[in-house]
């Protein structure tokens, strides 16, 4: 064992063997104690029993008595079962026993007692004999009287075998606790072994000795510098280490604060973080360092650090290092350039692009038919206004973003403008041409550290869109030939995005002017409502929605809420055909369902002629056919096919009529959201309007109406789907969000209920147009209505004309009673010659006297010229010549015929065929 070749095993051996030793000794040592504690425990214990007995209450008087023995038996033995010893004898001064644990013995002589008392001298006595049992321990203890006499003894015993065989039992315990910790002691032997052993990897002193020497041989001869650091201190340093720093005699052991070490590379050092490669000065050389951590390979906690001379690379690096920012810097700019399409944040982006990574400061100057879309054309004194700057807080800078500026000719910024090409100053204090125009603004830029500029065109297709200047303090150092070149294609990238944006600038200028001059700019003069509108173009551009009052006859007004899918000039043109149509359609006086269904018409034959522009360009097959949505299958339901749809251009429209006679409100949609409404009471509710399919899906289903009866002060909301409906929230939570805005609002007017809406429910950044209408109703007050049944008797033609000539007469309206019995008369008179009953007549007073007479028939009379021998034919152009407008609408029963006059009573200008004329004719025929 003791030849075992490795450091470890013999090690390993010789840790066992002293554990070994130990755990022998210790089971020894602990025997050997347990034995004298046994002695000591049964002296004391023997003394005790006999000293209690002794000194008992009672013990006295009983030796004293005529029969001891009767009255110490029993005491003396329940006495030494209880104190555990093996016998307690009381006897007399005359060595007579008088207690024993054998009752035989009692009242013999103590052995060895003699026939003499023991002479104790008042004290007790322990001594140990040998028994024929083994040693064993006897304490004799006088019983003393009041006059000091003996009266007696007591002795107690114990057997030393008894005190032994405790240790005895206690041994396995002992020897298992030796065992345990012998094996804890080899365990630990074996691993601390093992350890060295790994550490060592098995090898033998010698081998260890060579490895060694080998090891530093080599690091002493390579030409890199190595240093071992712990704890603050410098462990090791090989020749280069020690060259290229410079370290003095001794350097080992020595905290790195007393080696002269650099600042930088000292804290380096100290902190103890990993670096790769990092340059740093060390005298009048660059060293790269190198640091890594010891303890991930298994040594103790420190750090190894490795040094290079690169003194001979640092040029080189440097350019480099420069090459590789420039073209970070450049590919940072193609994604932060040009993130949105508005001309002032893209210059703002440039700006903020270039400080600090390649200039202190950047200002971004463009020509002003830039900001507003148009094609630029940059000369001569051209102002240029101020749009971005950066590297410096705005209240500071000497031109403020917003001004204009007008560089004089020969300055930096006009050469370039002018040249297309960048300009650089390398030396502003000595540019004369830069502080010529302006000495005062160009001292306040040299005085806040400004020394060089390049000022480069921002150019896109050829064209200048306007400036971008670098500049750069005395700190950072000048710009260079060199800079021109990054400078150029900074601007070129930042020339397109701003080009783009412009382009976007005027497609929406564009978009937004078509747009506000085909929605109505005011709302036109009525008595029936109350009413204000909003109209909010998307963020993203213009849309389609629209919007629309529509006054008509009968004092009744149309209320429209459009809105065609899609943003840019094909929506607002599109809309505004729609919205051309909606009037056109109004005028005939059609209901809502009849309105949508010719609507319905109009878009078809839109997107058919659309998709039919679209594929002009097909083979002679036609091409692909298209169909309504849901392709093959919808045809195969019978849905009908259009050969050459490729497209719907996709529009939805709400129309309702409300009369003020009766509050009688009428309403149709297709596709589109449903209105709200505000009771008088402030109640809002969203009423039932049966939905048709949006504009241009229609044909397979018809459009349905509903009616409402709406009381004087009710509000009636109309509006597109973009104030409902969001990125961030559906249909129902919307309706929710305006049920709650009108529900806060309702005692309010119509423009304050839209701004209370819109403060509501208008999202951050709308990604859909806005359109929103509400209306107050009013109703005519039932004093300004006259209605009255016509027999079918020309007789009665008379009696109402009277009654309707009083009626005027109480409103007021006298002057007009004249061209009102005319116009009367002659509607009257046609009623009851060609139309069927019921005939009935009403006159409204509103902002004009309206006349309607009514009948069961739908043939229209019809405006022609009557010739000379024609005995009728003139009462139309009577009524056409009196009134200031006149017409005809049909109702599901029949036919109205209405006219509207002036209440100042004024007349049209007479035309080619005055009243006089027609009068004259009229005299001229003969009579019947």
């Amino acid at each position: 064992m003791l030849q075992v070749p490795s450091v470890a095993g013999q090690v390993f051996v010789l840790q066992l063997a002293l554990a070994v030793l130990l755990v022998v000794a210790a089971v020894v040592a602990l025997v050997l104690q347990a034995e004298g504690a046994s002695m000591q425990e049964a002296r004391q214990r023997s003394l005790v029993g006999a000293a209690a007995f002794a000194h008992a209450p009672g013990t006295l008087a009983a030796m004293k008595s005529r029969d001891p023995t009767a009255l110490l038996q029993p005491g003396a033995e329940a006495a030494r079962k209880a104190a555990g010893v093996d016998y307690l004898v009381a006897f007399s001064p005359t060595g007579i026993r008088w207690t024993h644990p054998d009752p035989r013995l009692i009242g013999k002589h103590v052995v060895g007692a003699g026939t003499s008392p023991p002479s104790l001298h008042g004290k007790p006595r322990t001594a140990t004999f040998t028994s024929s049992v083994g040693p064993a321990v006897n304490t004799t203890v006088p019983v003393a009287g009041p006059d000091g006499s003996t009266a007696g003894y007591v002795a107690a015993g114990i057997r030393v075998q008894r005190a032994g065989e405790r240790v005895v039992r206690q041994l396995p315990l002992v020897l298992g606790a030796a065992a345990g910790g012998l094996l804890v002691v080899a365990g630990g032997a074996a691993w601390v072994s093992r350890r060295l052993r790994r550490q060592t990897h098995g090898l033998q002193p010698a081998e260890l000795r060579r490895m060694y020497e080998h090891h530093d041989a080599v690091l002493h001869a390579v030409r890199e510098g190595v240093l071992i650091i712990s704890g603050g201190r410098l462990l090791l340093a090989n020749d280069e280490a020690r060259r290229l720093l410079a370290l003095p005699t001794g350097a080992e052991r020595r905290p790195l604060a007393d080696l002269g070490l650099e600042p930088r590379l000292g804290a380096l050092l100290a902190s103890g973080r990993e670096a790769t490669d990092e340059v740093l000065p060390a005298g009048d050389r660059l060293i790269a360092v190198n640091v890594r951590p010891t303890a991930p390979h298994g040594g103790p906690a420190g750090t190894v650090v490795t040094l290079r001379d690169t003194t001979e690379l640092r040029t080189l690096a440097g350019r480099a290092g420069v090459a590789q920012e420039r073209l970070k810097l450049i590919y940072d700019a193609g994604l932060r350039i040009g993130t949105t399409l508005e001309v002032g944040r893209t210059a703002e982006e440039l700006a903020d692009v270039a400080v600090p990574r390649f200039a202190d400061v950047a200002t971004v100057e463009l020509l002003e038919p830039v900001l507003r879309g148009d094609e630029p054309a940059a000369g001569p004194g051209t102002g240029l206004r101020r749009l971005a700057v950066s590297g410096v807080p705005e209240a500071s800078a000497i031109y403020r973003v917003g001004e204009v500026l007008r560089f004089a000719t020969g300055t930096p910024m006009a050469t370039a403008l002018t040249s297309g090409r960048p300009v650089l100053v390398d030396d502003l204090p000595r540019s004369d041409e830069w502080r010529r125009p302006d000495p005062e603004h160009t001292q306040r830029v040299l005085d806040a550290g400004i020394r060089s500029l390049i000022a480069v065109p921002l150019q896109a297709r050829g064209v200048v869109l306007g400036l971008a200047n670098f500049w750069r303090t005395g700190a950072a150092g000048g710009f260079e030939e060199e800079d021109l070149a990054f400078a150029e294609e900074l601007a070129a990238r930042a020339a397109v995005a701003i080009d783009n944006a412009r382009r976007y600038t005027r497609e929406h200028t564009t978009a937004v002017t078509l747009q506000r001059s085909l929605l109505p700019q005011t709302l036109p003069e009525q008595s029936a409502l109350e009413a204000a509108h909003r109209y909010l173009p998307a963020r993203a551009g213009v849309g389609g929605d629209w919007f629309d009052v529509i006054p008509l006859p009968g004092a009744r007004v149309a209320l429209v809420v459009g809105d065609v899918v899609g943003h840019g000039l094909h929506a607002a043109a599109t809309m505004g055909r729609l919205r051309t149509a909606v009037h056109n359609f109004s005028a005939l006086d059609l209901p809502p369902d009849e309105l949508l269904n010719h609507l319905d018409e109009l878009v078809t034959h839109i997107d058919t002629d659309e998709a039919g522009t679209a594929d002009s360009g097909t083979g002679a097959d036609g091409g692909d056919e298209g169909t309504w949505p849901g392709g093959a299958d919808s045809a195969a339901e019978g849905a009908p096919t259009r050969p050459g749809r490729t497209g719907i251009t996709g529009a939805t429209c709400l129309y309702a009529i409300y009369d003020p006679v009766g509050g009688r409100t009428t309403l149709a949609r297709a596709g589109h959201p449903g209105p709200a409404v505000i009771a008088p009471d402030g109640t809002v509710s969203f009423p039932e309007v049966p939905v048709s399919p949006p504009l241009g899906l229609g044909g397979r289903e018809p459009v349905e109406t509903t009616e409402l009866t709406l009381g004087e002060g009710s509000r009636l909301v109309l509006y597109t789907d973009g104030l409902i409906e969001g990125h961030d929230r559906d249909i129902g939570r919307g309706l929710e969000l305006l049920r709650t805005a009108l529900a806060g609002a309702a005692d309010r007017a119509p423009e304050q209920i839209c701004t209370a809406v819109l403060d509501t429910m208008l999202p951050e950044h709308p990604s859909d147009d806005i359109a929103l209408l509400v209306a107050r109703t009013r109703l005519l007050e039932p004093g300004r209505v006259a209605e009255w049944d016509v027999p079918s008797d020309p007789a009665a033609v008379a009696r109402i004309r009277s009654a309707c000539l009083r009626t005027l007469e109480s409103w007021g309206l006298a002057a007009l009673s004249f061209t009102t019995e005319l116009i009367l008369s002659e509607l009257i008179t046609n009623a009851i010659r060609y139309g069927a009953q019921p005939i009935r007549v009403r006159l409204l007073h509103d902002r004009a006297l309206i006349c309607e007479v009514s009948d069961g028939t739908s043939a229209s009379p019809h405006l022609r010229r009557a010739a000379t021998t024609d005995e009728g034919g003139r009462g139309l152009f009577l009524v056409a010549q009196f009134a200031q407008r006149w017409g005809t609408r049909y109702t599901p029963n029949g036919k109205v015929i209405w006219t509207e006059q002036t209440l100042d009573g004024g007349r049209p200008e007479p035309g080619p065929d005055s009243v006089d004329d027609i009068l004259d004719q009229w005299d001229d025929v003969p009579a019947l």
